[in-house]
């Protein structure tokens, strides 16, 4: 960091590959906690968790050098913007624990639907939506991680440049937010063919807006390094 002045009758088929558990929030207080349980051979919590919660870290550290450049006299002219930036991040940083918490619900209701045996009735009825639905939590922690990084860029010349390298490694973390949900696009797209459920091409889109936060970042990583 920058120097600084301040039941199935038979045998369940394998499910969906682990995901976020609402208890992680309610349960897992310290990181140490957190670690140890997505270190367990227990299903939950996994990188369902891990994604949105990296793109949270990013919001709160893109916040953190929003609190050291508020009230520099230096940066007087910013303060309406940084003002504006504050709300925004914490904004950015509850949607993200939201969608950890969606996708929990949203991965619930298919494991559910993909432990239903092949043969019983309804289950093409039940497993199609419950994927197209585990889709979009995924889907939106992709566009989230690109919207935070727009909002890095914008901070990046406007903000103290002792916490540069800070922003920086915010625009990292939402960066690898976004590109790892990507698997968890991935991951859902067999079982919508198996289906015949049409959602277009996710996988396009999600590349879109990851192309978009590839240029985002490099620009931000560009703006952020030190006088040479």
């Amino acid at each position: 960091m920058s120097p600084r002045t301040s039941a199935a009758t038979e045998p369940p088929r394998p499910g969906p590959p682990r995901r976020y558990h609402p208890r992680v929030r309610a349960e897992h207080h310290t990181i140490d906690a957190f670690l140890e349980a997505l270190a367990a051979k227990s299903p939950t919590p996994g990188g369902g968790a891990v994604a949105p919660l990296i793109g949270a870290h990013a919001a709160a550290l893109a916040s953190m050098v929003v609190a050291y450049s508020l009230g520099r006299k230096s940066l007087a002219p910013h303060q309406p913007a940084l003002e504006a930036a504050d709300s925004q991040l914490r904004d950015i940083r509850r949607r993200f624990l939201d969608l950890a918490e969606a996708d929990a619900a949203a991965y619930a209701r298919l494991n559910e639907a993909m432990r239903l045996p092949a043969d019983a009735p309804g289950r093409t009825q039940t497993l199609g939506p419950a994927a197209l639905a585990a889709l979009q939590p995924p889907e939106q922690v992709v566009a989230l991680g690109v919207e935070l990084l727009q909002r890095c860029a914008h901070l990046a010349p406007i903000t103290n440049r002792y916490l540069h390298s800070d922003l920086a490694m915010a625009a990292v973390f939402a960066e690898a937010a976004a590109r790892a949900s990507r698997w968890n696009i991935l991951v859902n797209l067999p079982t919508l063919r198996e289906c015949s459920i049409d959602a277009g091409d996710p996988l396009a889109r999600a590349d879109g807006l990851l192309d978009q936060g590839r240029l985002l970042l490099a620009q931000i990583e560009s703006a952020c390094l030190p006088p040479s």
